[in-house]
């Protein structure tokens, strides 16, 4: 598939991505990208973020691909959890640095509220990348996670938590594999 044809959902995590980060970045560059906003970036509440979520994917064309970042993934995989009608719009989803949304030292204390995971096999393709130094997660959990969800696990080696931070900008060899995610779809 290429990027062309598909309608790319790009779902941020806890308080956005900030214009200097990849997802928004790839969002300038491709014309079928779109941000699924949430009306509250500092406090997530899930039943929020998992609607806007539903409502994004509910009015794609029916070739979506989620881009997801950190909380977004918990949001984009909940959302298809809870409303599997939805998953045949979804042609695949490209999970970026999805943070352990069930253990009780994650800080802020309210990414708590998004988990745990479902642990069914997620209808779609979907690759899981993860690096092996994120504070918010594990590379272990990560790939327990992706296993669970039938995931191909993407090592990012020593990445941090892959956003602006850990320097992360325009991220090309994070472009380099969605190019190659694409074409599998």
């Amino acid at each position: 598939m290429k990027i062309r044809d598909a309608d790319i959902l790009i779902i941020p995590g806890y308080r956005n991505s900030e214009p200097d980060h990849w997802q928004s970045r790839w969002q300038a560059k491709m014309a079928t990208a779109r941000r699924v906003e949430q009306a509250e970036w500092t406090k997530p509440v899930f039943e929020d973020w998992v609607a806007s979520a539903q409502e994004a994917i509910a009015a794609s064309n029916g070739d979506a691909v989620i881009v997801a970042h950190s909380l977004g993934v918990a949001t984009a995989v909940h959302a298809i959890h809870r409303a599997p009608e939805l998953a045949g719009k979804v042609r695949g989803g490209f999970f970026v640095a999805p943070p352990d949304v069930a253990n009780p030292k994650i800080r802020p204390r309210h990414f708590m509220t998004f988990g745990p995971y479902p642990e069914d096999p997620l209808p779609f393709p979907a690759f899981v990348i993860a690096s092996r130094d994120d504070h918010y997660t594990s590379f272990e959990k990560a790939e327990e996670t992706a296993a669970n969800w039938g995931a191909l696990l993407v090592d990012a080696g020593h990445s941090g938590h892959i956003n602006a931070q850990s320097g992360h900008g325009p991220w090309p060899e994070g472009l380099m594999v969605f190019a190659r995610f694409m074409k599998r779809l």
